[in-house]
Formats: structure tokens, C-alpha cells, sequence
């Protein structure tokens, strides 16, 4: 899933005058709606729209150039000039969430009155597939689905686009959360969405900006990964990958990506997944680094919200050092673009997947979970632990309710002042005594709870050697695992649920499953750096 083969393109397929190819700094274009006589607003302010509470919220369009603006809402006014380009933005003073409909009137060369617009609060949905599946799909589907008439939910998808162009509109516009509005919605969002505005009362809206299929780089502004030297051997392989597009050589490696791509292609099909990209999708994929900020996430940056929930790394399993550096980066890049601060940012670390293996060996899908545990470091972050909630035979696992049921406890404590258990338990510290090896959790006020069995299950030691071998697990107290193992007499170092799909059964006596973790500093399996 991850080879550069099957992101490569026909340049005779394509003219290279439409695909931008082989710029450096693609994304420095813009796209705009050109200044005309009519007054314009972005898909985000349309009828049903929400504003996020408690914060200025932009209000923003296009008119004639030297236009006077003026946006009216609430008993506020607020006035502005459309610049040379034809752009305007005012700023709302920030407002106590409000589920009675207003109109907000904006008055140019023209006039346009937006009904129905509530304050509450806003979330932005992102990521991949596992964000990007929707509510009918999900394990109960049909219940959850006509329990959707909830008309204080306010809903807007952005629609697929990747490209090196930075636009500034879609194609969309808000809808009240309905039973066939919240069908095709990505579940996630919609259940952790409905949790707030049930416990908290106020109007939300939801925002879904995902793509299956996707890998980090492609949300990320290219020249920000051109211009940070951790990406350079990912961007010179970009680099590569889009040359491949000359008609000198296009051709031959057209050829060997699309005989990788039915390959892989049938084999999905049997399996009943999703095929992998199209070779000719590159240019325009998810994949591209850029690609899905500049069609996807640009169009909407600067709209008040109050955090992210997001879903993604599955397509980045085949580089984790690189991912290490990736998903806080991209963290970091949206926050300095929105200028809202340090807004709420809440993951769902990846499940379990892929065949059980009976003894322990290297994963990097346990690498990739460790590096999403790891930018917890940045402040105003959080994890959701999935690792019992997946199925090793589908990377969709069907159980949407009980991920945002765990994710969004992030915000309800955080954000919004409840007292709830939230954080699953993380590794704090190692003591060793002869053979055993003591692991103690920070439990966050929870007590560690074993399911099923008193035994623990799911961790592995080794010695000097760096062979790996499944360990014994005892509870000692209520935060203390004491682990041996008689392969193990003298054990350097301690694994936690560090596998693909791994077989462990560590929780909360509130039902959070411990976070999967690894004593060592042993390399990333594609690069020769610790992971300290």
C-alpha cells in the first residue's frame, strides 16, 4: 500500500499543462473566486451554518475590489473593504452559545441573508477512512441512524480534492443532522457530536473533512515540508515520483505501476477492502504531500472552531519514524494557520489489525501507535487507546459508537469542565528485581482491572540478547503489573500490547483499555535513530 509504483502517472494520459507536475512550490498558487460585481461567500456561511461560541469568529467572502462590507449579526455590525483581490473578512465579537435561529445579512454590491445560523460548538472531523465511515455502515447502523433527527446538529461535508492549488471554496453547504443527512456521515463524528450537544446542551456543528486512503503529509502545506530538513528524503522521493511524469520515461513506469496496482487491486477486491489508489489518481490523490490542505483543509482554515477529532495513520504504517515527526508537525502547521491558539486536538490511535501472531515479533503498526502516544507531548492533545475495539481480518472495524464514546470523554473533561475518567493508563515507570520486572501505570485516578482473566495478558520480556519472549502479567495493587517470564532470568526491557493485533486485556476498572507501550529505545524499524 505504501510503494511508489502505484503513484505514478502516464504523462501521455494527462496533459502535463493540467497536473502542475513538476513545480517546486506548487502550493505558492492560490485559487479564488474572481472579483465580480455580485457579493460571494465561501460554502461555510450558508443557511443552517453554526458559529462557534464564545470566541471572534471570521465571517469572510469576496466583492468588487474597494467594496464596502458589512456584515450584520446578534445586534453587531462589523464593516470591511474587499482588498485588490476581491477578498474581505470581518470578526464577530465572540457570543454565548444560542439555539434560537438568527439571520446574518451581509451587504455589498449586493445583498445576502443567511437563515437559521445557531452558536455552539464547532468540530472540525478529519483523517482517513476510519473517520471517513459513515453512520449507516456502522455495527448498529440502522438503530443509530433513526435516532438522527436532531435538528441542533448542524452538518457540512467537504468534498474529495487533491490538489497542489490552494482553494478556497467546495462545493457544500450546512443541512440540519436528519435521519438521511447523518447516514452518510462519518460515524465518529456524528456519536461524539451528538454526545456534546446532549450533555451539554448547546447547538453543534460538524464538519467532515476526510479521505480514505489518506497519508499525513498529504494535509500538511508542501512548502512547509519543503522547508523543514526532517522531510527531505520524503520530498525528494516526491520529487521523483512526480518526474516520473516526463514522456522520456513515463511510459515504462506506467507500465510496472499498473501491474502492481491489479495485483493489488484483485487481492482487495477477494478480501472485500477497497483497492489502493489508481496509478493515475497520484497527482490528484491523498497521497501527494499537500494535496489534501490544498483542496480540502485550506478552503475551510481560519472558520471558528473549537478543536479537532481525527483518525488517521494506517497509511503511514511503512515509514513510523517518519510518522513520528509527521503527525505533530502537522498538528503544530494548522494550529500557526488557523491563528486560534493552541485549539483542542483529539486522535483515536490505531486498532488492532491484521492476523494474531502466536509469538512476539516487530510491528510497525505498534511503532505508529507509540509516535501518536508520543505527541501527546504538545499541549492541548489527546489519545483515544482503540487497541481492543478493532478486527484482525478488516482495517474498518464496524464499532463506531464505542471509539467516540472513549475519544470523546477528551473534550467533556478538557474542554467543557466534567468530571469523568478520560485518559487511558500509560506507562510510568520500570523497576527490575531479579527476574521481575515491575511495570507501574498513571492510572489518571483509575484502578487497572485485568478482563476475563486474573492473568494479564499481552506483555513480553527480554534480556541482553533483544529476544523477545510472552510474559506473565500479575496486578500488584491497583497500578502495578508484575511481569516474568522463565525464558527471561535476568529481563533489560518490557512490551505492552506491541503487535499488529495483539492479544491483552489491561484495562480501567471504567472499561479504558492501557495504552500499548515498549521500555526500550531501540531504533524505528526505517531509520537507524532511537525513538527517544
Amino acid at each position: 500500500m505504501n510503494s511508489p509504483l502505484s503513484f505514478i502517472l502516464l504523462a501521455l494520459l494527462i496533459p502535463l499543462s493540467s497536473l502542475q507536475a513538476l513545480n517546486t512550490n506548487p502550493s505558492a498558487a492560490t485559487s479564488s473566486p474572481a472579483p465580480g460585481s455580485a457579493l460571494m461567500v465561501p460554502a461555510l456561511f450558508t443557511d443552517h451554518m453554526v458559529l462557534q461560541q464564545k470566541q471572534a469568529d471570521p465571517v469572510w467572502g469576496w466583492d468588487t475590489p474597494g467594496t464596502r462590507v458589512t456584515v450584520k449579526f446578534a445586534e453587531q455590525s462589523k464593516t470591511a473593504l474587499a482588498g485588490s483581490d476581491g477578498k474581505w473578512m470581518v470578526k464577530l465579537d465572540p457570543m454565548p452559545a444560542n439555539a434560537t435561529p438568527q439571520s446574518l445579512t451581509i451587504t455589498g454590491s449586493s445583498q445576502r441573508v443567511i437563515q437559521d445560523v445557531l452558536i455552539g460548538e464547532v468540530w472540525l472531523c478529519s483523517g482517513q477512512s476510519n473517520m471517513e465511515f459513515i453512520l449507516k455502515n456502522d455495527s448498529n447502523g440502522e438503530v443509530e441512524t433513526a435516532t438522527a433527527d436532531l435538528p441542533n446538529i448542524r452538518l457540512i461535508h467537504v468534498p474529495h480534492l487533491g490538489t497542489q492549488e490552494l482553494k478556497n471554496d467546495f462545493v457544500g453547504s450546512w443541512s440540519l443532522c436528519t435521519p438521511e443527512s447523518a447516514a452518510k456521515f462519518p460515524a465518529i463524528g456524528f456519536f461524539a457530536g451528538r454526545y456534546l450537544q446532549q450533555i451539554l446542551h448547546v447547538p453543534v456543528g460538524l464538519i467532515d473533512d476526510t479521505w480514505g486512503w489518506s497519508r499525513t503529509e498529504a494535509f500538511i502545506p508542501r512548502e512547509r515540508l519543503e522547508a523543514d530538513p526532517r522531510f527531505k528524503q520524503l520530498m525528494a522521493e516526491t520529487l521523483k515520483q512526480e518526474q516520473a511524469l516526463l514522456p522520456d520515461n513515463g511510459n515504462a513506469e506506467y507500465a510496472k505501476a499498473m501491474s502492481a496496482w491489479e495485483i493489488a487491486a484483485t487481492k482487495a477486491k477477494g478480501e472485500g477492502k477497497n483497492p489502493p489508489p489508481h496509478p493515475h489518481r497520484y497527482l490528484e490523490d491523498r497521497a501527494r504531500p499537500g494535496n489534501l490542505f490544498g483542496g480540502m483543509i485550506h478552503p475551510i482554515v481560519g472558520y471558528g472552531i473549537k478543536g479537532v477529532l481525527w483518525y488517521q495513520g494506517e497509511t503511514n504504517t511503512g515509514r513510523p519514524g517518519e510518522y513520528a515527526k509527521l503527525f505533530p508537525f502537522l498538528i503544530q502547521e494548522w494550529r500557526k494557520i488557523w491563528e486560534e491558539g493552541d485549539f483542542p486536538f483529539y486522535w483515536v490511535q490505531l486498532a488492532n489489525f491484521k492476523e494474531r501472531k502466536p509469538q512476539p515479533s516487530e510491528s510497525q503498526w505498534a511503532e505508529i501507535r507509540e509516535a501518536q502516544t508520543r505527541t501527546m507531548s504538545l499541549t492541548n492533545t489527546g489519545e483515544t487507546v482503540v487497541i481492543d475495539l478493532g478486527e484482525g481480518k478488516d482495517i474498518h472495524p464496524r464499532d463506531k459508537h464505542d471509539v467516540a464514546a472513549r475519544l470523546v470523554r477528551w473534550p467533556l473533561v478538557k474542554d467543557y469542565g466534567l468530571a469523568m475518567h478520560y485518559r487511558s493508563p500509560e506507562f510510568k515507570a520500570l523497576k527490575i528485581d531479579g527476574n521481575k520486572a515491575t511495570v507501574t501505570f498513571d492510572c489518571y485516578d483509575g484502578k487497572l482491572r485485568p478482563f476475563e482473566t486474573e492473568e494479564v495478558r499481552g506483555f513480553e520480556l527480554c534480556g541482553v540478547d533483544k529476544v523477545w519472549h510472552t510474559a506473565k502479567g500479575i496486578l500488584q495493587g491497583s497500578d502495578s503489573i508484575v511481569v516474568t517470564s522463565d525464558q527471561v532470568p535476568s529481563p533489560v526491557a518490557v512490551r505492552y500490547a506491541w503487535a499488529d493485533n495483539p492479544e491483552c486485556n489491561l484495562f480501567t476498572e471504567e472499561g479504558l483499555a492501557a495504552t500499548p507501550f515498549r521500555t526500550d529505545d531501540w531504533s524505528w524499524s526505517d531509520t537507524k535513530a532511537s525513538t527517544r
